[in-house]
């Protein structure tokens, strides 16, 4: 998003804000019908979804200046921005994407203060002397593009290293190939995802998109996977699985097949990649031919995450077991049918993920969504230990450098406590703290405080809820008060420390995050229960909870607000569409809004295992509940919403969320805002730049206070209607 720029003060002349603050004209309707199964839809913004035409981009455009300037010209925004920057900027750096090599070298991102974007760095050793490994500011500056850095995969010797850049968000990965001096290899190679290196480390795995562009539907259709030997060309090298690969395999023509070398096992793995949790595998002999695969896990396995030693296969699976449990197998009859139970389901925990060491494995899990906790099960024991964390966790993560080593990191956090990443010693059941940058103190944190509550839905099942706000709010009815959520493909929104949410909270609001379902806080179950026909409840769980925190105190209808991006954008636009009443505010970022139409798009056909098809009667009345733009009525008084999008995005095409603002607009009858923000040079979120996101998030919240008639955040001048 732009940045804040000097002009938007008070001495703005009348003319440039006559010039920039025209509200931009209601779009006129054009009806096209549709008919799915005998239930024919009126669409009267379809004409939208061609974003080649200079009309659309034109009215996207003039949307996108106009929420600019109404969204800059609230008075507290700057203020806003600026305490989320102070905020992210107090860490000496911001450190992510961390790999450590067999002979202990990390490579990883990071941002320092004062940097828009992360570059790579190496070490060798935790200790070791940090140099610049890679600066993508750098890569091709000429083209005025900003390529960011979306993976880092260094070969098993780490001699060589795969970094993936795309650029301005488009997630149209270029592959840079360096040597561990730092040296770059002449090819580049295009549309190149899933690196996977062959024992050798001179050549890897790779799978290429078919398109650069994005609105290609047959984009990820029919993909194949390849193999590249460093110092050769991308043209010369050679298809591995490919179409003629599919039928044989009962592959669908939507799922992206990934193959990966596991050195643990000496064999190839391809992995059917889909949005479809339960993974769909199949193995062969690393000198094998591409058809002699054989499979040993299928759907209905239910498995959704595997990991190999050099013995054993272990799967995490929920099958006969909704709050999931670990079986294992041998490497040589690496079937699921053949595994045993070496982890049992727990009644109240739910199993998350887990990680071998030579030691043992290591498993972590979560009660209620909200509460973590990690076991260790110690080769040749049959009873796993519960490790005492350093502090109460909200969320854990573990990071293990392979089943060879003893390394184990454990990284927990929660809503009032920032991210620490621990290094555990199962001999002394010891932590050690290892940061990888210094240590920062938020002394703000002693002033807020985490509920967790359960609300009961509209159906009687009781929902988890997280609240978090400062200590000494009063509970009158008077707080304004955020709902953030997301709530699909089993994802779980864990507790999670941020600056930018820190710096909202300074201003007396209150942060609402309902775990409703669609996500996996409760498990298998819970995800299945917000999925398809059921998805209604995603959004009813977050109607019940705004319900609570009226009838508790902590705000009104009048103060509420709602937000989430890309599949939570179905929740804020179904929320704001049943019940409008309830909000005063919406932003939904980058959402999917026109359900019914998903499939027409590039990223549509993979994601119809999470939300269904058109072409199934059953599930086309799914995505037409769960459709926002075909929920919009004529006539309704709408909460004040900020819709976003991203011209680059790979995800949500733009045209999903742009015909949801043209609607809304047309439909609204109310005096409340309806902005419609295009990122032109942002894919999926929409931002690229620490500015960027800075930016955006102060919009929304700015925008949510000042709707909210929080004295703070009032417009500097008034906006011109027409």
């Amino acid at each position: 998003m732009k940045r804040i720029f000097c002009a938007l003060t008070f001495f703005i002349s009348l003319v440039s804000i006559s010039q920039v603050a025209v509200k931009p004209e209601i779009l006129p309707q054009k009806i096209v019908t549709n008919t799915y199964h005998g239930i024919t839809l009126e669409d009267p913004y379809q004409y939208l979804e061609n974003l080649d035409d200079p009309m659309v981009v034109a009215w996207m455009k003039d949307n996108a200046n106009y929420a600019s300037f109404v969204l800059n010209n609230i008075s507290g925004k700057k203020e806003l921005f600026d305490n989320m920057k102070e905020l992210i900027e107090r860490r000496s750096a911001s450190i992510s994407s961390v790999n450590i090599t067999d002979d202990d070298t990390y490579y990883y991102l990071k941002r320092i203060p004062g940097e828009e974007i992360s570059k790579m760095y190496k070490r060798n050793g935790y200790e070791g002397e940090e140099t610049l490994f890679f600066d993508p500011t750098k890569y091709k500056a000429e083209e005025g593009k900003i390529y960011t850095i979306s993976s880092i995969t260094p070969n098993l010797k780490g001699d060589k290293i795969a970094v993936s850049v795309s650029p301005n968000g488009s997630e149209n990965p270029e592959l840079l190939l360096f040597k561990s001096n730092g040296e770059q290899y002449k090819e580049i190679l295009q549309l190149a995802e899933g690196v996977s290196w062959h024992l050798s480390g001179d050549s890897f795995f790779y799978f290429r998109l078919n398109s650069a562009d994005l609105k290609d539907v047959n984009r990820q259709i029919f993909t194949s996977n390849y193999v590249h030997k460093v110092g050769t060309d991308q043209s010369s090298d050679k298809k591995y699985f490919s179409k003629e690969n599919y039928e044989s395999l009962s592959m669908m023509e939507s799922e992206l097949p990934f193959v990966i070398y596991s050195k643990e096992a000496n064999k190839n793995i391809l992995f059917a990649g889909s949005v479809d949790k339960n993974a769909k595998v199949y193995i062969n002999d690393s000198n094998g031919s591409n058809k002699s695969w054989r499979p040993i896990l299928s759907r209905d396995n239910k498995v959704t995450d595997i990991s190999l030693n050099s013995k054993h296969v272990y799967y995490l699976t929920y099958d006969d077991a909704p709050n999931f449990k670990i079986v294992k197998t041998s490497i040589d009859k690496p079937e699921f049918s053949n595994s045993i139970t070496v982890i049992e389901e727990s009644d109240t925990e739910i199993i998350t993920s887990f990680s071998l060491t030579k030691d043992g494995l290591y498993y972590a899990t979560v009660e209620n969504g909200v509460e973590a906790k990690v076991y260790f099960l110690a080769d040749g024991e049959s009873n796993a230990e519960e490790l005492q964390l350093p502090f109460t966790a909200g969320s854990a993560y573990i990071s293990a450098k392979g089943s060879e080593f003893s390394d184990v990191w454990i990284t927990i956090a929660g809503w009032t406590s920032p991210n620490k990443r621990f290094l555990y010693n199962p001999i002394t059941k010891t932590f050690t703290h290892k940061p990888l940058s210094t240590p920062v103190e938020y002394p703000e944190l002693n002033n807020l405080i985490a509920k967790e509550v359960m609300v009961e839905s509209h159906d009687g099942v009781m929902v988890p809820v997280s609240i978090i706000h400062n200590k000494d709010i009063e509970l009158n009815g008077q707080n304004p008060a955020v709902l953030y959520s997301y709530g699909a493909y089993g994802i779980s929104t864990s507790p999670f420390f941020s600056p930018i949410v820190l710096a909202y909270t300074m201003y007396n609001g209150v942060l609402v995050v309902p775990h409703i379902r669609g996500g996996g806080e409760l498990g298998d179950a819970w995800h299945k229960a917000g999925q398809k026909l059921n998805k209604p409840n995603t959004w009813k769980d977050a109607i019940a909870t705004a319900e609570y925190l009226i009838e508790n105190g902590y705000s009104n209808p009048k103060k509420i607000s709602i937000f989430g991006g890309s599949a939570g954008g179905i929740l804020v636009g179904r929320a704001i569409t049943e019940r409008p009443d309830l909000f005063v505010a919406a932003a939904p970022m980058v959402g999917a809004m026109n359900t019914v139409r998903g499939e027409t798009t590039p990223n549509g056909p993979i994601n119809a295992p999470e939300f269904g098809t058109v072409k199934d009667p059953e599930e086309f009345k799914g995505l037409l509940a769960m459709d926002s733009y075909h929920s919009l009525i004529p006539g309704t008084d709408y909460p004040a919403t900020l819709i976003t999008a991203g011209m680059n995005d790979p995800r949500v095409i733009a045209w999903q969320p742009s015909k949801f603002a043209a609607k809304m607009q047309h439909d609204n009858k109310g005096d409340s805002p309806i902005l419609f923000y295009t990122n032109f040079e942002g894919g999926h979120g929409g931002r690229t730049t620490l500015t960027q996101t800075i930016d955006e998030f102060s919009n929304i919240f700015s925008f949510f206070y000042w709707q909210s008639g929080h004295p703070d955040f009032k417009l500097i001048k008034p906006i011109l209607k027409d």
